[in-house]
C-alpha cells in the first residue's frame, strides 16, 4: 500500500511540475516509500522502547496494583513530547 501511495505522490508532483526530477520516477518513488515507512515505524519503535523500559518494573506494577496499560501510555506520551514526535 505504501508503494502505491508513494507512486501516486511522485506522479502527482511530476505531473503538476511541482518538482524537477531528471532521473527515473521509480528512484524517487523508492525514496518517498522509505520516508513514509520510517515515519510509520516511529510509533512502533517508541512502543518497543517503552516496553523495554517498563519490563523490569512489571512486578512492581503488580504489587502496587498499578495498571500497566495506563503507565505504558503515560511513559509513551512523555517520551513522545520530549522528542517532539507526532503520533
Amino acid at each position: 500500500m505504501v508503494e502505491k501511495i508513494a507512486k501516486s505522490v511522485v506522479h502527482s508532483l511530476i505531473e503538476k511540475d511541482l518538482i524537477i526530477w531528471d532521473e527515473r520516477p521509480e528512484k524517487l518513488e523508492a525514496i518517498v516509500t522509505g520516508v513514509i515507512v520510517d515515519d510509520l515505524m516511529v510509533e512502533d519503535r517508541l512502543n518497543e522502547e517503552v516496553k523495554l523500559l517498563l519490563e523490569s518494573k512489571t512486578e512492581e506494577f503488580e504489587r502496587s496494583m498499578m495498571d500497566f496499560g495506563r503507565v505504558f501510555q503515560m511513559v509513551k506520551s512523555k517520551l513522545a513530547r520530549e522528542r517532539n514526535l507526532i503520533l
